[in-house]
């Protein structure tokens, strides 16, 4: 195995996952690459389709605002989240407007859309991120519109005067909690989350409180940790949260630039998960699911790519599709026709894991040489 560089320990003295973390920050690259952006463009904007609260089939549109950046990335930041390339340290009230009504005009003015994701990189109400009279803007002109607002939050910022008044200006939004893990060591080792599980929990009971939805975000397969461990944890803590939420949203771990991820990915000491993983997941939490007023989301960023979730490259595409599919119909027959010759080292590389528990897995690289790997852009 190659050396690990002082992220696994050297004989060295340890380094704080923050240093490592905020390491990439302020290097010129990053610097220049934050300036660069046109602050009064959003990030990204695309439409999906999507299911309402009551379950109608709808069509959703998504804007990723550019923003200042998270609270906890100011503090910290966690292991996994690349959000930090995105943003711009002097965006404005004015800028954020510019973006929404540019959001507009490239979705024709949201036409057809009755479902909007409003996605800041951070926590949409937190007044140190968002204007508070922007804030206002986007729940007033949603409400009114008729349209079931999704945004973003973290735990530990979910304050009950807040809630309350979310609550007043968009009754019956989603809030979605970042909650990654159902584990506090996990949370805190793994993936370097501000939070508890204790103070998830804490939020979801005001949010209920206000009558708001709950979704809940999980990663499936955070750093340091093997393939196998991925797949029994996640199974497990959907499980867990599921209750608890109107929603459960799992992000498959995709290699974002600058990340701790990203420095163990090119060293060779993390892959991203198997799709199979992910089949294997919904597949064994169906069940228990369909029983409970909640649905389960999978959306592989970067599927079936070097940097996100994938198989050989031969069946990715159709089993990418499928899980798509699934996250919409609930419906497990979208995995009924659906197989490949690398299944059966998949299944290898889980056992393995069991057998033979090491931190970083026990599997092979699956399409790329070491070379390929390391120059990985």
């Amino acid at each position: 195995m190659a050396s690990t560089s002082g992220l696994l320990g050297d004989g060295k003295k340890a380094k704080k996952i923050h240093h490592l973390i905020k390491a990439p920050e302020n290097t010129p690259f990053s610097v220049s690459r934050r300036e660069s952006w046109d602050a009064d463009k959003p990030a990204v904007v695309y439409i999906t389709p999507e299911n309402l609260p009551d379950g109608t089939p709808c069509t959703a549109a998504t804007v990723i605002l550019r923003t200042k950046g998270c609270v906890w990335w100011w503090k910290s930041g966690c292991t996994f989240c690349g959000y930090f390339n995105d943003v711009r340290d002097d965006v404005t009230s004015a800028n954020l407007f510019a973006q929404w009504e540019e959001a507009k005009r490239q979705t024709k003015d949201f036409a057809g859309c009755t479902m909007i994701k409003v996605y800041t990189s951070g926590t949409f109400f937190e007044d140190r991120e968002i204007p508070v009279d922007f804030q206002e803007a986007i729940l007033v002109e949603t409400h009114e519109r008729g349209m079931h607002l999704v945004v973003e939050a973290q735990a530990q910022l979910c304050y009950p005067d807040k809630l309350a008044w979310l609550a007043e200006k968009h009754p019956g939004c989603t809030v979605a909690l970042g909650l990654e893990a159902y584990d506090d060591v996990v949370l805190r080792f793994h993936v370097n989350k501000g939070f508890s599980v204790k103070q998830w929990h804490k939020a979801v009971d005001l949010l209920r409180e206000n009558n708001l939805r709950v979704k809940t975000y999980l990663i499936f397969k955070p750093p340091f940790m093997s393939e196998g461990d991925a797949l029994n944890l996640t199974t497990k803590w959907v499980k867990q949260v599921a209750p608890h939420s109107d929603e459960v949203s799992i992000n498959p771990m995709n290699i974002q630039r600058g990340t701790i991820v990203d420095r163990l990915f090119r060293n060779r000491e993390f892959r991203p998960p198997w799709l199979w993983s992910l089949v294997d997941m919904i597949q064994n939490t169906h069940e228990e699911i369909s029983k409970l007023e909640c649905r389960t989301i999978v959306h592989p960023t970067a599927g079936g790519r070097i940097r996100g979730a994938h198989n050989c490259g031969s069946c990715d595409e159709d089993i990418v599709a499928a899980i798509e599919r699934y996250s919409v119909s609930s419906n497990l027959d979208e995995f009924s026709d659906i197989d490949c010759e690398c299944k059966r080292v998949w299944k290898s590389e889980i056992e393995n894991d069991s057998m033979l528990p090491t931190i970083l897995g026990s599997g092979v690289e699956r399409r790329v040489s070491r070379v390929d790997t390391v120059r990985a852009p």
